[in-house]
C-alpha cells in the first residue's frame, strides 16, 4: 500500500504545475506536522504518536468542494519493563506505526480575504503495523483496513500563495494484530505550510 500511495502523491505533486496554469483550477498543497492519538487501551504504551503527512486538495472554479487525496504517517517507539518469573524483569522495546491514505472532499470557505476556514471528510484507507523487541527476539504484526475520516481547520494564506494553518481530525478503521481488534485511526492534531495556486 505504501508504494501505491507514494506514487499517487507523486503523480498530483507533478500535475500540479499544469493545474496551476490554468486559471480555472485552485488548490492547495500542504505539509502537516503534527501528533496522533490512538485508543490507549489498544495501543498503550505507543498511543501517542509523531505524524508526519502530506496534504493535496483541488478543484475547477465553480465547484462546491474540492477534491482531497492526504497521506499521514505516524510512528511512536517507547520501552516497558515486565516481570516474568523465570527471567526477572525483562525490557521490551514497543513500536508502532500507522499510515493513512485519505480520500474525499473538503469545502473551503473563501469569504474573508487571507483566512479560509475549512471540513471535509471521506474514506480513509489505514495501515498499521505493531512490533515488540525482547531479548533479542523481535516479534511483529500488521493489517490494513478501510475506514473513514472527517475534520476541519483553517488556511492563512499570505502573499497570494503561502499557506499556514491549523488542522484537527478524527479517523477511524479496525484492524487485527496479534489477533485482537483495533481502531488504527485516531485523533490528528498538527500545523499545516504550504503552497495556494
Amino acid at each position: 500500500m505504501k508504494k501505491i500511495t507514494v506514487l499517487i502523491i507523486a503523480y498530483f505533486l507533478l500535475s500540479t504545475p499544469n493545474l496551476a496554469i490554468c486559471d480555472d483550477w485552485t488548490g492547495n498543497l500542504n505539509v502537516f506536522l503534527g501528533a496522533k492519538v490512538l485508543d490507549e487501551d489498544e495501543w498503550e504504551p505507543v498511543e501517542e504518536q509523531e505524524e508526519f503527512g502530506i496534504k493535496v486538495d483541488f478543484k475547477q472554479q465553480g465547484w462546491p468542494v474540492s477534491i482531497v487525496i492526504d497521506y499521514l504517517s505516524s510512528s511512536g517507539e517507547e520501552t516497558a519493563l515486565m516481570f516474568d518469573p523465570l527471567l526477572g524483569t525483562v525490557e521490551f522495546d514497543i513500536e508502532g506505526e500507522t499510515s493513512e491514505l485519505n480520500l474525499g472532499v473538503r469545502k473551503i470557505w473563501d469569504t474573508f480575504p487571507h483566512t479560509r476556514p475549512f471540513i471535509g471528510g471521506g474514506i480513509s484507507c489505514i495501515s498499521a503495523e505493531y512490533t515488540g523487541t525482547a531479548l533479542g527476539i523481535t516479534v511483529s504484526d500488521s493489517d490494513n483496513a478501510l475506514g473513514i475520516w472527517f475534520g476541519g481547520g483553517v488556511y492563512w494564506t499570505l502573499a497570494d500563495h503561502f499557506n499556514i494553518g491549523l488542522e484537527a481530525a478524527f479517523s477511524t478503521a479496525e484492524v487485527t494484530l496479534f489477533d485482537v481488534d483495533a481502531d488504527a485511526g485516531g485523533g490528528h492534531l498538527g500545523v499545516l505550510a504550504g503552497f495556494h495556486w
